[in-house]
């Protein structure tokens, strides 16, 4: 008998419960080391500044024109390092926004935000499987949009919190001391969406945070179902964000790798929705199977009275090689099934993606000196025209030309 069969052949060793709580006990102290290491109380994320020609790109203008008004005295000047090279924060191109303007003949080409009579866009990012760059993707398209100058509200609704660890919050090791979007929409002793929200260290975007204790929503729920009193797990969300709708132009939401309570209620709070796809066979597979549960779920909720409206439903291909044969078949194969609704650009696999992760930042975040500058650039690019081409399906949505 080898090794193999010996180990099998063994009766279940009475100390395999102990072993796995001492292995949660050690993994969690560890982990809880390692965020505080990172995120320790005194130290706060901050933002990178940008380059003339990044800041300049945001704006809207030439790299030559931006020095110019700089030399005219026309836009706020910015700090300079000892090369004389401005650095620009995201909040100095924001006041730059402003000042241009000011005197331009159609000042929306500066301010890109809701006017009046558009209503506020919430996105909603959904899939069934992990993995599938869900939470990198509708945190890239969150930062990408308060850069291009929107007012951003990020809301995570999986309570294993990985949008809210990325934004720098640590809300499982406050317990009790920062509220989640769980207090916003639990069934008893609620608190007003506004004192859930934070203020994040990125300009211009503001984060609903996540915890464990989300999950008790999809616990709690069937206890709430049918009662009349109550208003029903599917508006609760809704309702919440309704509550802040005039201080955001965007709402971008984080759901669950699950078909549960939280991310049906995030599916009907949406205009429109993000399903992001890895090519690959199991991934689409695993797409079949969501798009037939969540059909007949919301087929339900229709069933009883609420009529679901969305202004656009796109899939985005993530981790995509080009180089990769076999998924470039399946992109062609997604591209015949669903058309139009399959975005154009896709979001590239790239090391510098999985780097910056490592050190809990985002490819907006991540400076220069710590990966590959072509491999950086190559995933900003794609990542921002993939954002662009939303923005542009935004704009439709609100009737602009």
């Amino acid at each position: 008998m080898d090794e193999v069969d010996t180990i099998i052949g063994q009766p279940p060793s009475d100390n395999i419960f102990a072993d796995l709580c001492q292995d949660d006990e050690r993994l969690r102290q560890s982990l809880e080391k390692h965020m505080r290491n990172v995120f320790a109380p005194e130290v706060r994320k901050e933002m990178r500044t940008f380059s003339a020609s990044e800041a300049a790109a945001l704006i809207g203008v030439t790299v030559s024109n931006l020095r110019k008004l700089h030399h005219d005295g026309k836009i706020p000047d910015v700090e300079q390092d000892r090369r004389g090279y401005r650095n620009y924060s995201a909040a100095d191109i924001d006041a730059i926004r402003v000042t241009l303007a000011r005197s331009a003949r159609d000042p929306l080409q500066y301010l890109p935000g809701r006017r009046p009579g558009e209503h506020l866009q919430v996105l909603t990012f959904s899939t069934f499987k992990g993995g599938s760059a869900k939470t990198t993707s509708s945190i890239h398209t969150a930062q990408r949009l308060a850069l291009k100058g929107y007012r951003v509200l990020s809301i995570d609704m999986d309570p294993q919190g990985s949008l809210t660890t990325m934004m720098g919050l640590m809300t499982d090791l406050e317990l009790g001391e920062m509220p989640t979007i769980y207090d916003a929409i639990k069934y008893q002793d609620q608190l007003p969406m506004r004192e859930v929200v934070r203020k994040s260290y990125f300009h211009k975007l503001d984060i609903a945070p996540a915890g464990l204790i989300l999950s008790e929503f999809e616990t709690e729920t069937p206890r709430y179902m049918g009662r009349q009193d109550v208003v029903p797990f599917y508006l609760r969300l809704r309702a919440a964000i309704d509550q802040v709708a005039d201080d955001y132009d965007i709402v971008v939401i984080d759901c669950p790798p699950q078909l549960g309570y939280l991310t049906l209620s995030s599916l009907i709070a949406a205009t429109g929705l993000m399903i992001t796809i890895i090519p690959n066979m199991l991934d689409v597979a695993s797409l079949s199977q969501y798009l037939s549960m969540a059909t007949s779920v919301l087929q339900v909720v229709s069933n009883h009275g609420f009529q679901l409206r969305y202004d656009f439903q796109r899939y985005l291909l993530c981790r995509y090689e080009p180089s990769d044969a076999p998924q470039a078949q399946m992109s062609g194969f997604l591209r015949y099934v669903f058309g139009t609704r399959l975005m154009t650009e896709v979001f590239l696999k790239s090391t510098a993606v999985s780097d910056a992760g490592l050190r809990q930042m985002t490819l907006y975040e991540i400076s220069r000196a710590e990966v590959n500058k072509q491999t950086l650039d190559r995933a900003l690019d794609s990542i921002n025209q993939v954002v662009d081409e939303l923005e542009r399906t935004i704009h439709k949505a609100w009737g602009r030309s």
